[in-house]
């Protein structure tokens, strides 16, 4: 299996808290993380394009949104029964509008978990 290539958001704290559990994850060490908010981050397409929704490179094929997201979950054991139903048009779909709702609520999540790690000590 080739090593899955996932790009995020290191600015985001949603973004920041989601892959430190991915990387808990993949004891396998089968994905590269690269925070795309890094200057010198090799990004395969727009900085800004892939900014706004989450990416990974499986197989030499770029995807995004629910897709990508499926083949991280198929990268990580425990994970990989879900990214594997991810493999069906239907369930793709459904996970794709559920992503679409998120990034609409995502930047008042952003926000107030931004709020929250300012005020703590």
């Amino acid at each position: 299996m080739s090593r899955l290539t996932v790009w995020h958001d290191g600015d985001c704290p949603l973004c920041r808290r989601e892959i430190a559990l991915m990387r808990r994850l993949d004891r396998r060490g089968a994905i590269e993380f690269i925070d795309a908010t890094d200057g010198d981050a090799s990004c395969p397409i727009d900085r800004r394009e892939l900014l706004a929704r989450f990416h990974a490179r499986e197989d030499g094929q770029l995807l995004s949104g629910a897709a990508a997201f499926a083949a991280m979950w198929r990268a990580i054991p425990v994970l990989r029964p879900l990214g594997l139903a991810a493999r069906q048009p239907i369930v793709l779909s459904l996970l794709e509008r559920v992503y679409i709702g998120f990034l609409r609520v995502r930047p008042k999540l952003q926000r107030a978990l931004r709020r929250r790690e300012a005020v703590k000590p």
